[in-house]
């Protein structure tokens, strides 16, 4: 995902957004993101990789997610669809059951 791809399509808070709120806020818990613009507020499809960006942060690691946006988008809108997400609703975001590359363990 590139730095101004939105992570929270309901608000539209960018990776870039939410890593400058990491580095400047250091929030102590991931749900502390939700102050970034209300990242993960809307329909919580971002939640778990709101986490997963928190993890890297604490770890020291470059906040990115290895996805496309339009792969992203698409995930979203299957859940929305559906209410629930591809595969196991792990911190990762899930899995998609092999339709496309799931997110690495992190």
């Amino acid at each position: 995902m590139d730095p101004d791809d939105h992570v929270c399509l309901c608000f539209h808070v960018s990776l870039r957004k939410i890593a400058n709120f990491l580095e400047r806020e250091r929030p102590r818990v991931a749900s502390q993101i939700s102050e970034c613009l209300g990242a993960g507020t809307g329909c919580q499809w971002c939640v778990p990789f709101l986490r997963r960006l928190h993890r890297l942060h604490l770890d020291g690691q470059p906040v990115d997610l290895p996805v496309s946006p339009e792969e992203y988008a698409a995930r979203r809108s299957r859940y929305r669809r559906s209410g629930t997400r591809e595969g196991s609703d792990s911190d990762e975001g899930g899995g998609d059951g092999g339709a496309a590359r799931p997110l690495p363990p992190g």
